[in-house]
């Protein structure tokens, strides 16, 4: 048997080739292959974990927003004549806040007797949801009250809960401020935020 080494035909460009083509430790290694494999770790360790949602989206009372200003029927904006402004009162379509949600005010600088915005609110109370004094703000924060001191807070028992932020709705901020103070009663910890990007508000001691 002729034990002489045969020589290596392969060109030095086809020996690189071979060499280019070999698989490397990187992309072996599920820790090289980017960012993807990151974030699914993330998301994964989210959804296994205990951590609870609180959407105050979920609660936002649909239906049509309606604002009233009563500047309209005032003497120059200013000044409150009771005749004038009792006959625009009765001169009113009414019909047109029929299951609206309606906040009441007056644009303008005026004084305004009390009176004037009870009356207005006696013509909405038959069409009207709810009647609210003040900005359409103070109109959500009304209809957000009753829902948050009504909820039923016991899935949160000793639970971590995130307030979810970035709304797409107009919630106002007070609902967010009544939402910590009803869930930290019971939570084991509060966050504000997204799950991947949360802000610590409250923890309890043990």
């Amino acid at each position: 048997m002729d034990n002489t080494c045969k020589p290596n035909n392969h060109t030095d460009a086809e020996r690189s080739r071979s060499v280019l083509l070999k698989p490397s430790q990187f992309e072996k290694d599920s820790r090289f292959h980017g960012n993807d494999s990151m974030e699914d770790e993330i998301i994964n360790r989210v959804a296994q974990s205990k951590l609870i949602t609180f959407n105050l989206e979920d609660y936002y009372p649909e239906g049509e927003r309606k604002v009233l200003d009563i500047a309209d029927w005032l003497y120059e904006g200013f000044i409150l004549r009771e005749k004038e402004f009792r006959a625009h009162v009765e001169a009113h379509d009414w019909t047109a806040y029929q299951d609206a949600y309606v906040a009441l005010q007056c644009s303008s600088d005026a004084i305004v007797p009390g009176w004037a915005f009870m009356l207005v609110a006696s013509k909405l109370q038959p069409y009207a949801k709810k009647v609210v004094q003040g900005s359409l703000q103070d109109l959500e924060t009304a209809l957000y009250q009753p829902i948050l001191e009504q909820l039923d807070v016991t899935e949160f028992t000793d639970k971590p809960v995130i307030i979810k932020g970035c709304s797409h709705k107009p919630v106002p901020e007070n609902a967010y401020l009544m939402a910590v103070a009803r869930i930290q009663e019971v939570a084991k910890s509060v966050m504000y935020g997204e799950a991947c990007s949360s802000v610590p508000l409250f923890k309890r001691k043990k």
